[in-house]
């Protein structure tokens, strides 16, 4: 057993289950501080591993980090990819309007001023201006991450989702001043801008392609090593609002789930508009947006 993917599964599943640490740590008969060096990686007993599992109401092998991971929160989803991409020498992106990896340094500011005007029309305002908070704070080390590592990206755009995201904003949905709402198609404008600068420049271990429709009906995203990889279903953008948005994700390292995606990437790269191509493309989705 790798004690520290244990404790990855186990802080993943505590922040899955809305129990404090507290609560758990009392449950188990344990001090707050052991149940944080067991998610740090100490080493652990299977029977500690079972009443945990009983306790967060999943199976003792998603703690041993065998099978699929299912998260329905953001919080939860936000650290587990967070522990992925500290590992990860590639990302590939399949769907969606925009990556979290390639956004502008300006984006963390506008999201996090949605995002808090949104928690204040929250049912309970407080809750959800705390987990926007912790939110915020994971995106931040996600990017602190993606930073350091640098890893190979490859994202597939899809022209449709582009078409909404430029029409919509960014934090598409959400209750928000119309005031707000003009700052966020412009923020969703100043995103495809920036992808469209990315794809004439080529970075240096960046491709981009652009879909045509049809677009893929779920967004995928799969991260390498030189160990394993990982296939994480995604149905929220890094946009979506955690005390706003419904859904599931799931994780698996599986081999047929990676082949059977790196086979639908293939094809889906083979038909993508890439390099000025893709740029201009883009800048066209940008301009009908934006009629003068």
């Amino acid at each position: 057993m790798r004690f520290d993917e244990i404790g990855q599964q186990l802080r993943t599943y505590r922040l899955e289950s809305g129990l404090k640490a507290d609560e758990i740590a009392a449950r188990l008969g344990i001090s707050r501080a052991a149940l944080y060096r067991y998610e740090k990686g100490e080493v652990i007993k299977l029977d500690t591993v079972r009443r945990l599992a009983e306790m967060l109401q999943v199976s003792p092998l998603a703690l041993l980090g065998i099978g699929v991971d299912y998260f329905s929160r953001i919080t939860s989803f936000l650290e587990r990819l967070r522990q992925i991409e500290e590992e990860a020498d590639s990302q590939l992106q399949l769907g969606g309007a925009f990556s979290f990896a390639l956004t502008s340094e300006g984006f963390p500011q506008i999201l996090r001023s949605l995002w808090q005007e949104a928690a204040n029309m929250a049912p309970d305002r407080m809750a959800a201006r705390s987990t926007v908070d912790q939110c915020l704070t994971m995106l931040a080390q996600r990017r602190l991450v993606l930073e350091q590592r640098r890893p190979s990206i490859i994202a597939m755009l899809s022209e449709a989702a582009i078409r909404r995201f430029l029409t919509d904003g960014i934090c598409a949905g959400l209750p928000l001043a119309e005031r707000s709402r003009a700052e966020a198609r412009a923020a969703a404008v100043t995103e495809a801008e920036n992808l469209a600068n990315q794809m004439e420049q080529a970075p240096l271990g960046v491709q981009i392609g652009l879909l045509p429709e049809p677009e893929p009906i779920n967004q995928a995203l799969v991260f390498r090593n030189r160990e394993r990889g990982f296939v994480v279903g995604n149905p929220f953008p890094a946009d979506a609002h955690p005390a706003w948005a419904q859904g599931i994700v799931s994780v698996t390292s599986a081999d047929d789930a990676l082949a059977v995606h790196q086979r639908v990437a293939e094809a889906c790269w083979r038909q993508a508009r890439k390099g000025m191509a893709a740029a201009q493309r883009l800048r066209i989705l940008i301009a009908e947006a934006n009629p003068a």
